[in-house]
């Protein structure tokens, strides 16, 4: 669990780190604010549909195999990012560096669901997102600092030196999970069909794509509620950021015990309650400029994006055995270019910040219909039964 942890670390270090820093790489090449914030949701695209390669390669190769390589990549991408002398060659980094970090999630996961089996996988994700939960508590504090003492560009460099770590232990420690690699063609289509016409796997993958899309429309606008219209510094936005960090680390490591007790459709239902709880309180502190009424509705749906992407995820890859690389991989493309094109669409209605989350977290809605249907019901029978 210590090397996957230190896998899945990559992708959230790779936003999180330098978003205090997100203004001044704006006036640094002198862009709009919205084209520094494209260097999150390019990396998440990027990071996205990259699974669709690195899922099947993780099946064929092997999960060592793909996470060396994405480490590789995350490396080199890193100190590409750091030499970038316009906003062009930033972006071109950062779609390479979502190639490296797609990678190590797609491992990292597969490896979970190699391990501990379709009904464990699902506790284990949570636990995975539990740990990653840590990495916006702790690396904006450090990015901030990194900035104020070193320059945006340190944040950079410090990603490139952990992947360098990180590579070496894996390389000295991590072994192979799944020694029987796969036959087929990589990349053929039948592999990703035979993972799309699953009806309970598309339901619970794009649970967790509209989850993530609340995270992603809150983490892209909070620099500029919190930072630019409402004047707080670069430490205040950190510490923020750091109370819901903490609360999302809370809920992460609590859902498992939620699963066990109630199962996995009541931890859906509960946790979609939870971002339509959010996102009517969203609106009705809109018109409130004050951190915490912006971060209330926030630190509520962070609940709920942890008991909804920690079932759903579990009940997404359950049916799979060998081709648990295949449906992660669909999984993370799901859970990262699906939310990342559902956020950049709605940001094209040019709604206020909060008006654009509370819409996030109301999209959601329609899946209770379905949990409470008799298809619904029946993908949790056995968590129901438990």
């Amino acid at each position: 669990m210590v090397l996957l942890t230190l896998l899945v670390l990559f992708s959230p270090l790779a936003i999180d780190i330098y978003l205090p820093a997100l203004p001044q790489i704006s006036q640094t090449f002198h862009v709009e604010h919205a084209l520094a914030q494209d260097t999150i949701t390019w990396f998440l695209f990027a990071m996205g549909i990259g699974q669709l390669f690195a899922g099947p390669l993780a099946d064929k190769l092997g999960r060592r195999t793909v996470a060396l390589g994405g480490i590789g990549i995350y490396a080199l991408s890193a100190l590409l990012a750091w030499s970038a002398q316009n906003i062009e060659w930033m972006l071109t980094a950062r779609l390479l560096q979502g190639l490296g970090a797609c990678a190590t999630s797609v491992a990292a996961f597969a490896t979970v669901r190699d391990i501990f089996g379709p009904h464990r996988s699902g506790k284990m994700i949570s636990y995975l997102n539990g740990a990653i939960c840590f990495i916006p508590a702790l690396a904006p504090i450090l990015g901030s600092w990194l900035t104020q003492q070193f320059g945006w560009r340190s944040n950079f460099s410090f990603m490139a030196a952990f992947a360098v770590v990180v590579g070496l232990l894996m390389l000295v420690t991590m072994r192979e999970t799944n020694p029987t690699t796969d036959k087929q063609a990589v990349f053929k289509l039948s592999r990703y069909w035979s993972v799309i016409k699953t009806p309970s796997f598309l339901f619970h993958a794009s649970l967790c794509l509209l989850a993530m899309a609340v995270i992603l429309a809150y983490v892209t606008s909070a620099p500029v509620v919190l930072m630019t219209n409402q004047g707080l510094d670069m430490n205040q936005f950190t510490f923020w950021f750091g109370i819901n960090a903490v609360i999302n680390i809370i809920a992460c490591l609590t859902a498992p015990r939620i699963m066990d007790r109630f199962g996995t459709h009541t931890t859906l239902v509960m946790g979609i309650t939870a971002l339509l709880v959010a996102g009517v309180s969203m609106l009705l502190l809109a018109q409130v400029a004050t951190p915490f009424a912006f971060m209330l509705p926030i630190f509520i749906s962070s609940m709920g994006f942890a008991w909804v992407l920690g079932a759903a995820a579990g009940k997404a890859l359950a049916p799979f055995g060998d081709k648990a690389g295949t449906a992660a991989a669909l999984l993370g493309l799901f859970q990262m270019s699906g939310s990342g094109l559902v956020v950049g669409l709605l940001q094209r209605l040019d709604l206020q910040p909060q008006m654009l989350i509370g819409l996030h977290m109301w999209l959601i809605a329609p899946a209770l219909l379905v949990l409470f249907s008799k298809a619904g019901r029946a993908w949790h029978q056995w968590a129901l039964d438990s």
